[in-house]
Formats: structure tokens, sequence, C-alpha cells
């Protein structure tokens, strides 16, 4: 009964929270990613979820990973001159991760909450590119699409398959690591 009170509690008080409580050793990414445009969409209901879970809508990043988003959004820049990266997510609360998991109980696109995902520590970024005037170009999908045209190898238009590669090699210049199944998900 206590576990049950805990997850309970855990939950009331992570939704609408930011992850920076979970983890305040993070920082903001556009302290060091100036240029970075941030649309966080879980503090919207433009989500799967349908509705807001965070309260602030900034860009919360292991100082480490703020770094390599800032190598990826140089390199970015020096490869295609106006373009600068566009951040869905960021830093995610534990609660917010159980909420997920309960709409969408598949590990291809939702990490377990009871092994948590990269992005509960700071230590993840699911983003887009956009152009000069902040307009997103264009992708294989939108955000949060869980279909197997979501996934780095899947036919897309010419367009999409060239920005999705453009995307793929900053953020692994950078050193992040992508996850298969989403174009837009990396860690750090």
């Amino acid at each position: 009964n206590a576990l049950i009170v805990t997850f309970a509690l855990g939950v009331f008080v992570g939704m609408g929270s930011t992850a920076r409580a979970d983890t305040p050793s993070l920082i903001l990414a556009t302290d060091v990613v100036p240029t970075l445009v941030e649309d966080l969409r879980y503090a919207t209901p433009q989500n799967f979820l349908k509705r807001a879970v965070y309260s602030d809508v900034r860009c919360w990043l292991k100082p480490s990973v703020a770094r390599k988003l800032a190598a990826a959004a140089t390199s970015l820049e020096q490869r295609r001159s106006g373009m600068r990266l566009k951040v869905w997510d960021c830093a995610r609360p534990r609660a917010v991760q159980w909420a997920m998991w309960r709409i969408m109980p598949d590990p291809k696109y939702v990490a377990d909450p009871r092994k948590g995902s990269r992005h509960n520590t700071g230590s993840a970024v699911d983003l887009t590119v956009v152009d000069a005037e902040g307009r997103e170009v264009e992708m294989p999908t939108g955000f949060d699409d869980f279909s197997r045209r979501a996934w780095h190898d899947a036919p897309t238009t010419p367009a999409a398959a060239t920005n999705r590669t453009l995307l793929l090699e900053v953020m692994l210049a950078a050193g992040f690591v992508p996850l298969r199944t989403e174009w837009w998900h990396f860690e750090g």
C-alpha cells in the first residue's frame, strides 16, 4: 500500500512539473545553443497524450548533452546556412513517462518507466530541422508517429529522406545515438 501511495503521489506531483525538479543538475539548452528553437510538445495538447503534461516550456538537458547539441547546431548551420534545430522534447519527469506508457506500452516507441528513459535524465532530445524562417522542413512523419514510417530506414519522399539524413548526420557527428524507430529521437 505504501508503494501505491508513493506512486500516486509521484504521478500527482510529477504531472505538470518540469524534469528539472527530477534532475537538478540540468541546464537550459538555449544557454549553450542560442539558436535553438523550442516547441516542447508535451507542454501543449499537440502530442499523443492529447493534453499538456509539462508546465515549463524550456528545454532542460545535462550539460554534456547540451554541448553536443551545440556542436550539432553549428554543424547544421555550416552545412545549410540559416537552418536551425527545433526541439520537441528534452528532459522528462518520470511521472510523464508512466502516463505515456499507459497509452503506448510498446518499448519500440516509449521506454518502460520501470527502467526509465534517457529523457528522464536529460540525456535525450527529440528534434527536427527548421529553415531560416523557422518553418519545419519536410520529414518522413510528424512528431509522435508510432508507425513504421517513422523509422530511420523507412521509405519516404526524396526531400524528407534528404532532411532526415542531414539531421542524422549532424547528430551522429556530434556524438548522439539515434533510436531506429523514431527519426527525431537522439541520445547523448
